[in-house]
């Protein structure tokens, strides 16, 4: 889908990948530009900035979608504001970094309602609009951890694996329908973006730069990609893990490559 003249919705979209992402969209000429983010003052510093680029058809709202009402109502909000949203880009994530011993239960639902609830239920509100024009686009933030364990990141990895499962089965039933519909899921390594800080650099599987990563995800928009996987290294994982015994696979992974490692000096996003 090009994006010249469609609406477009980024959750998390005051920062990181997301704030680079909103940027390329207007210059992609988007008719309007939608930031969903939790943090006020990073959403209002970023608008203003994008209006003193000369954009002035970038719309922020306040909102965590871990509220399942917050969502309903801004999205009401939303397509009363703008209309519907061509383009929708669930962004927003979090990690935290221990052992699964060490959560305490607000973790596990703190993640959960972050990385699973809230792109489930914000897309089933836009996504009735994109089928009924006959024309969409989703694209949804997995993650390489999505494709494989890791330690220091069981709850995170099992969002993500809800994620990469929930968002292939929709795409699925999409084109089962002939909607015109697109889904993208994006699965990456590590991103420099201060969510992961900390993390151990690896020479296969390198800390990616926020605007490759960005760059790349709006061309898969413009070009109806199913999946966006960097580095391509990971476009052999699922072959990797369907060919080699489970040990085998964790040696080749933890020893050879270092990636069960690569957790282990996590220091993750200062608050």
């Amino acid at each position: 889908m090009k994006l010249k003249n469609v609406n477009v919705l980024i959750t998390g979209g005051a920062s990181g990948i997301g704030k680079i992402m909103a940027e390329l969209c207007l210059q992609k000429q988007a008719k309007n530009l939608i930031l969903w983010d939790i943090n006020e003052q990073n959403l209002k510093d970023t608008v203003q900035e994008f209006s003193e680029s000369g954009y002035t058809n970038v719309w922020g709202y306040v909102l965590d979608v871990a509220d399942l009402e917050a969502i309903k109502a801004n999205a009401q909000q939303v397509k009363q504001d703008v209309g519907v949203i061509d383009v929708l880009i669930n962004n927003a994530g979090v990690v935290v970094g221990k052992n699964f011993t060490e959560h305490s239960h607000f973790d596990i639902d703190f993640t959960l309602d972050i990385n699973v609830r809230g792109v489930m239920h914000t897309t089933l509100e836009f996504l009735e609009d994109m089928v009924l024009q006959a024309k969409g686009h989703i694209v949804n933030i997995a993650s390489a951890a999505g494709m494989m364990s890791n330690p220091k990141m069981s709850v995170y990895v099992g969002s993500k694996w809800a994620v990469l499962g929930w968002s292939e089965s929709i795409r699925l039933e999409l084109e089962r329908q002939n909607s015109n519909v697109h889904v993208t899921t994006v699965t990456t390594g590590y991103i420099d973006t201060g969510m992961f800080d900390g993390v151990k650099n690896n020479a296969l599987i390198p800390v990616l730069q926020p605007l490759e990563v960005a760059t790349a995800i709006v061309k898969a928009i413009e070009t109806n990609q199913v999946f966006v996987r960097m580095p391509k290294i990971l476009y052999s994982l699922p072959l990797l893990k369907g060919l080699m015994p489970v040990k085998m696979f964790d040696k080749v992974v933890g020893e050879y490559l270092d990636i069960y490692e690569s957790m282990s000096s996590f220091v993750g996003r200062k608050k």
